[in-house]
């Protein structure tokens, strides 16, 4: 294995260089560590997307505000390793923040419009971290394909526009969430919720649940949805809501009623043979953000 541990930038772009010649197709999940298997669906969906794999482990300081909890984040990186050997991944990249931000670093990616809203609004500088360090990877691992999780569907939307607008040649996956059996999200901020803190986050899912079979039952109301949504949260003592949002699932604005169909997604199949493997096309997302104690969650689905 640790042959495959890089944290050279050079060396990264060398070996991946290497292996395009030969004609490899080239997979990039990019992770912040605490891996669980919410990452190792990530990776075995890029292995069989493409030839050769690449897993990078780099706590992403520029994403974080002086006021979050960047020196608190898990950093795991022997358990993360002993996780990904049986996935036998090709490269596994581990650079230091000296690596990727030396002395005078001074060019960020400033995103548009989908990072205004929702996380943009609550993480203010949030989102200028996330780009810069995803178009830096995706240039340093010769990427032809990049994996990301649905469980940061706001950081999808905005990371695959980004490689529209730059007209990267990289395809932008998304991969389903997958959750405890009880409902709860896969996090690496789990770890942090008291056993009663976890208990009352179930009620995120159970909201989610809610709001699927109410549109179901007929109703397409924003409000009475987001209203139901909120009453289930609520039942937990502990929960303190930054926003529930019912949103277009292409552009995030917030809906007013959820539409029968939507020409607009209809015509961006191409941005959903990404992210579904079956032929719906959803009409609405539902995201929340959620503090439980001092741990903020996030989850989300897609309504059909």
């Amino acid at each position: 294995m640790e042959h495959r541990i890089i944290d050279d930038l050079g060396a990264m772009q060398q070996k991946t260089l290497a292996q395009k010649r030969f004609g490899k197709r080239i997979g990039v999940v990019p992770t912040m560590g605490a891996l669980h298997e919410g990452h190792l669906s990530i990776v075995r969906r890029a292995k069989a997307e493409c030839d050769f794999v690449v897993v990078t482990i780099f706590v992403n300081p520029v994403q974080f505000a002086p006021t979050e909890d960047f020196d608190k984040y898990p950093r795991t990186l022997e358990h993360d390793l002993e996780l990904l050997k049986p996935l036998n991944v090709d490269l596994i990249f581990t650079p230091t923040e000296k690596n990727m931000y030396p002395a005078g670093y001074d060019t960020f990616v400033e995103a548009g419009s989908l990072t205004k809203r929702l996380e943009g609004e609550c993480r203010p500088s949030h989102f200028r971290g996330v780009t810069t360090v995803v178009l830096k990877l995706l240039n340093i691992t010769s990427a032809d394909a990049a994996f990301f999780g649905q469980k940061d569907y706001q950081q999808y939307c905005v990371v695959r526009k980004m490689a529209a607008d730059f007209n990267l040649p990289v395809d932008i996956f998304a991969c389903p969430i997958i959750r405890e059996s009880d409902g709860l999200a896969l996090s690496s901020r789990n770890r942090y919720l008291s056993s009663e803190e976890r208990t009352q986050a179930l009620a995120l899912s159970q909201g989610l649940k809610r709001s699927q079979c109410m549109l179901e039952a007929g109703v397409a109301d924003v409000k009475k949805i987001r209203r139901e949504i909120q009453a289930i949260i609520e039942t937990s003592p502990l929960a303190e809501i930054e926003y529930i949002a019912i949103a277009d699932p292409l552009t995030l604005e917030e809906l007013t009623v959820i539409p029968n169909n939507s020409h607009n997604i209809a015509s961006q199949r191409h941005f959903w043979r990404y992210i579904l493997p079956e032929n719906q096309l959803p009409r609405a997302v539902v995201l929340l953000a959620v503090r439980f104690g001092k741990t903020r969650l996030i989850d989300n689905c897609l309504l059909y």
